[in-house]
């Protein structure tokens, strides 16, 4: 019985002992626990709202074109005797570009000279006569038919003697000679192709939502890859009265006012500043949360205790750029956002800010691209 009674006084003990080691194990988790729920700071960097200007803009790309451009084809046959021009000469409208043997032109001028004169002669004498009423109407009819070919014949002359010099169509410059001194030309020979500089357009498809922001003369910008950030500006010339049904896009022709480098066959963006918004709100686009169709920006506030938190705001921007976003009256000049570290933050996070600088946010004249294919 005694043996019993200390065996199970044993028992007891050992389970004793036990559920005291299980009770402070218990106790040593629930304070590691509390250590794990304190809370953390989130290291971010942050800007304060600034004001300045923004542009929106629709670009587009193009080839550019020439509206003024002929190419110059002979209109008789006979040997090149004298080459006026060169490629890359600037040349008037109306100004000799070469000249063509021109003998027997000449000749047949004369001769149409020769029979005009004597055909004149014939007029003069045979009208005597008809008011006299010493020839017939048909007689009369006969010569003066005769003087109307004469007449004829002498501008058809001239005509083909004015051929022999080829002349420029248009004001602008050569850009091809296709000729030789010596060649001998024919008719309808391709001798050299005009451009005039000054009519350089670009055609752009743009989607016919647009339409409504679009007018004639608005200010567009034209930079081409090859030269760096140089801009040319230019103007809207012309916009189509009609819709493309196929593709829903509207032709705007875009004139290009400053020439500069610009050549036909280029291929151009083209940006037409459809608003421009002045002394705005900014913030940098690097601060903007994207959640499926939606746009957030954390905005730092002061919490309990003076703790600093992240809050979180739904953004409807008025106006964006390739630097930045016009927020609305979400925010305020002099708000403070979170610009770097703001990915996985939740609203009212706690913040550790890592700089104190007040910079300006960059802004950029040029608007950020909806992308439209020229065709």
């Amino acid at each position: 019985m005694i043996k019993r009674l200390s065996l199970f006084m044993l028992s007891s003990f050992v389970i004793l002992l036990l559920a005291g080691c299980q009770s402070g194990k218990d106790e040593a988790k629930k304070k590691d626990e509390k250590k794990e729920k304190k809370e953390e700071a989130l290291p971010v960097e942050v800007i304060e709202v600034s004001r300045g200007s923004i542009e929106a803009v629709l670009e587009a790309t193009a080839n550019l074109e020439a509206e003024a451009e002929v190419k110059v084809y002979a209109r008789t046959s006979n040997p090149v005797v004298e080459l006026m021009v060169e490629e890359g000469d600037q040349v008037e409208k109306g100004q000799v570009l070469l000249r063509l043997l021109n003998d027997t032109q000449t000749i047949q001028v004369d001769k149409a000279i020769a029979r005009l004169e004597k055909a004149q002669k014939d007029y003069r004498r045979q009208e005597d006569l008809f008011k006299k009423e010493l020839i017939t109407q048909q007689s009369f009819n006969d010569i003066s038919y005769e003087l109307k070919q004469a007449e004829i014949q002498l501008r058809e002359g001239k005509q083909e003697l004015d051929y022999t010099l080829v002349n420029a169509p248009i004001s602008g410059t050569v850009t091809r000679r296709n000729v030789k001194l010596g060649d001998q030309v024919n008719i309808n020979q391709h001798l050299f192709d005009i451009v005039d500089f000054n009519s350089l357009v670009a055609r752009v498809y743009l989607p016919e939502k647009n339409l409504v922001k679009l007018e004639v003369g608005q200010p567009t910008r034209i930079g081409v890859q090859a030269m760096g950030d140089k801009l040319f500006s230019g103007s809207i010339l012309r916009i189509a009265p009609t819709v493309d049904p196929g593709t829903g896009t509207v032709k705007v022709t875009v004139k290009v006012n400053e020439i500069g480098h610009l050549r036909p066959g280029m291929y151009v963006d083209v940006s037409l500043v459809l608003e421009t918004h002045e002394d705005t709100n900014l913030i940098p686009k690097r601060a903007l949360v994207y959640d499926n169709d939606q746009v957030f920006v954390f905005r730092v506030t002061q919490g309990k205790n003076e703790e600093t938190r992240a809050e979180r705001l739904l953004l409807e921007p008025v106006l964006m750029d390739k630097m930045n976003v016009e927020p609305g009256p979400t925010l305020n000049e002099g708000d403070r956002i979170v610009i770097a570290g703001q990915t996985g933050l939740k609203d009212q996070a706690l913040l550790k800010i890592l700089n104190h600088s007040q910079e300006t946010p960059p802004t950029d004249s040029s608007a950020g691209k909806i992308e439209v294919n020229a065709q």
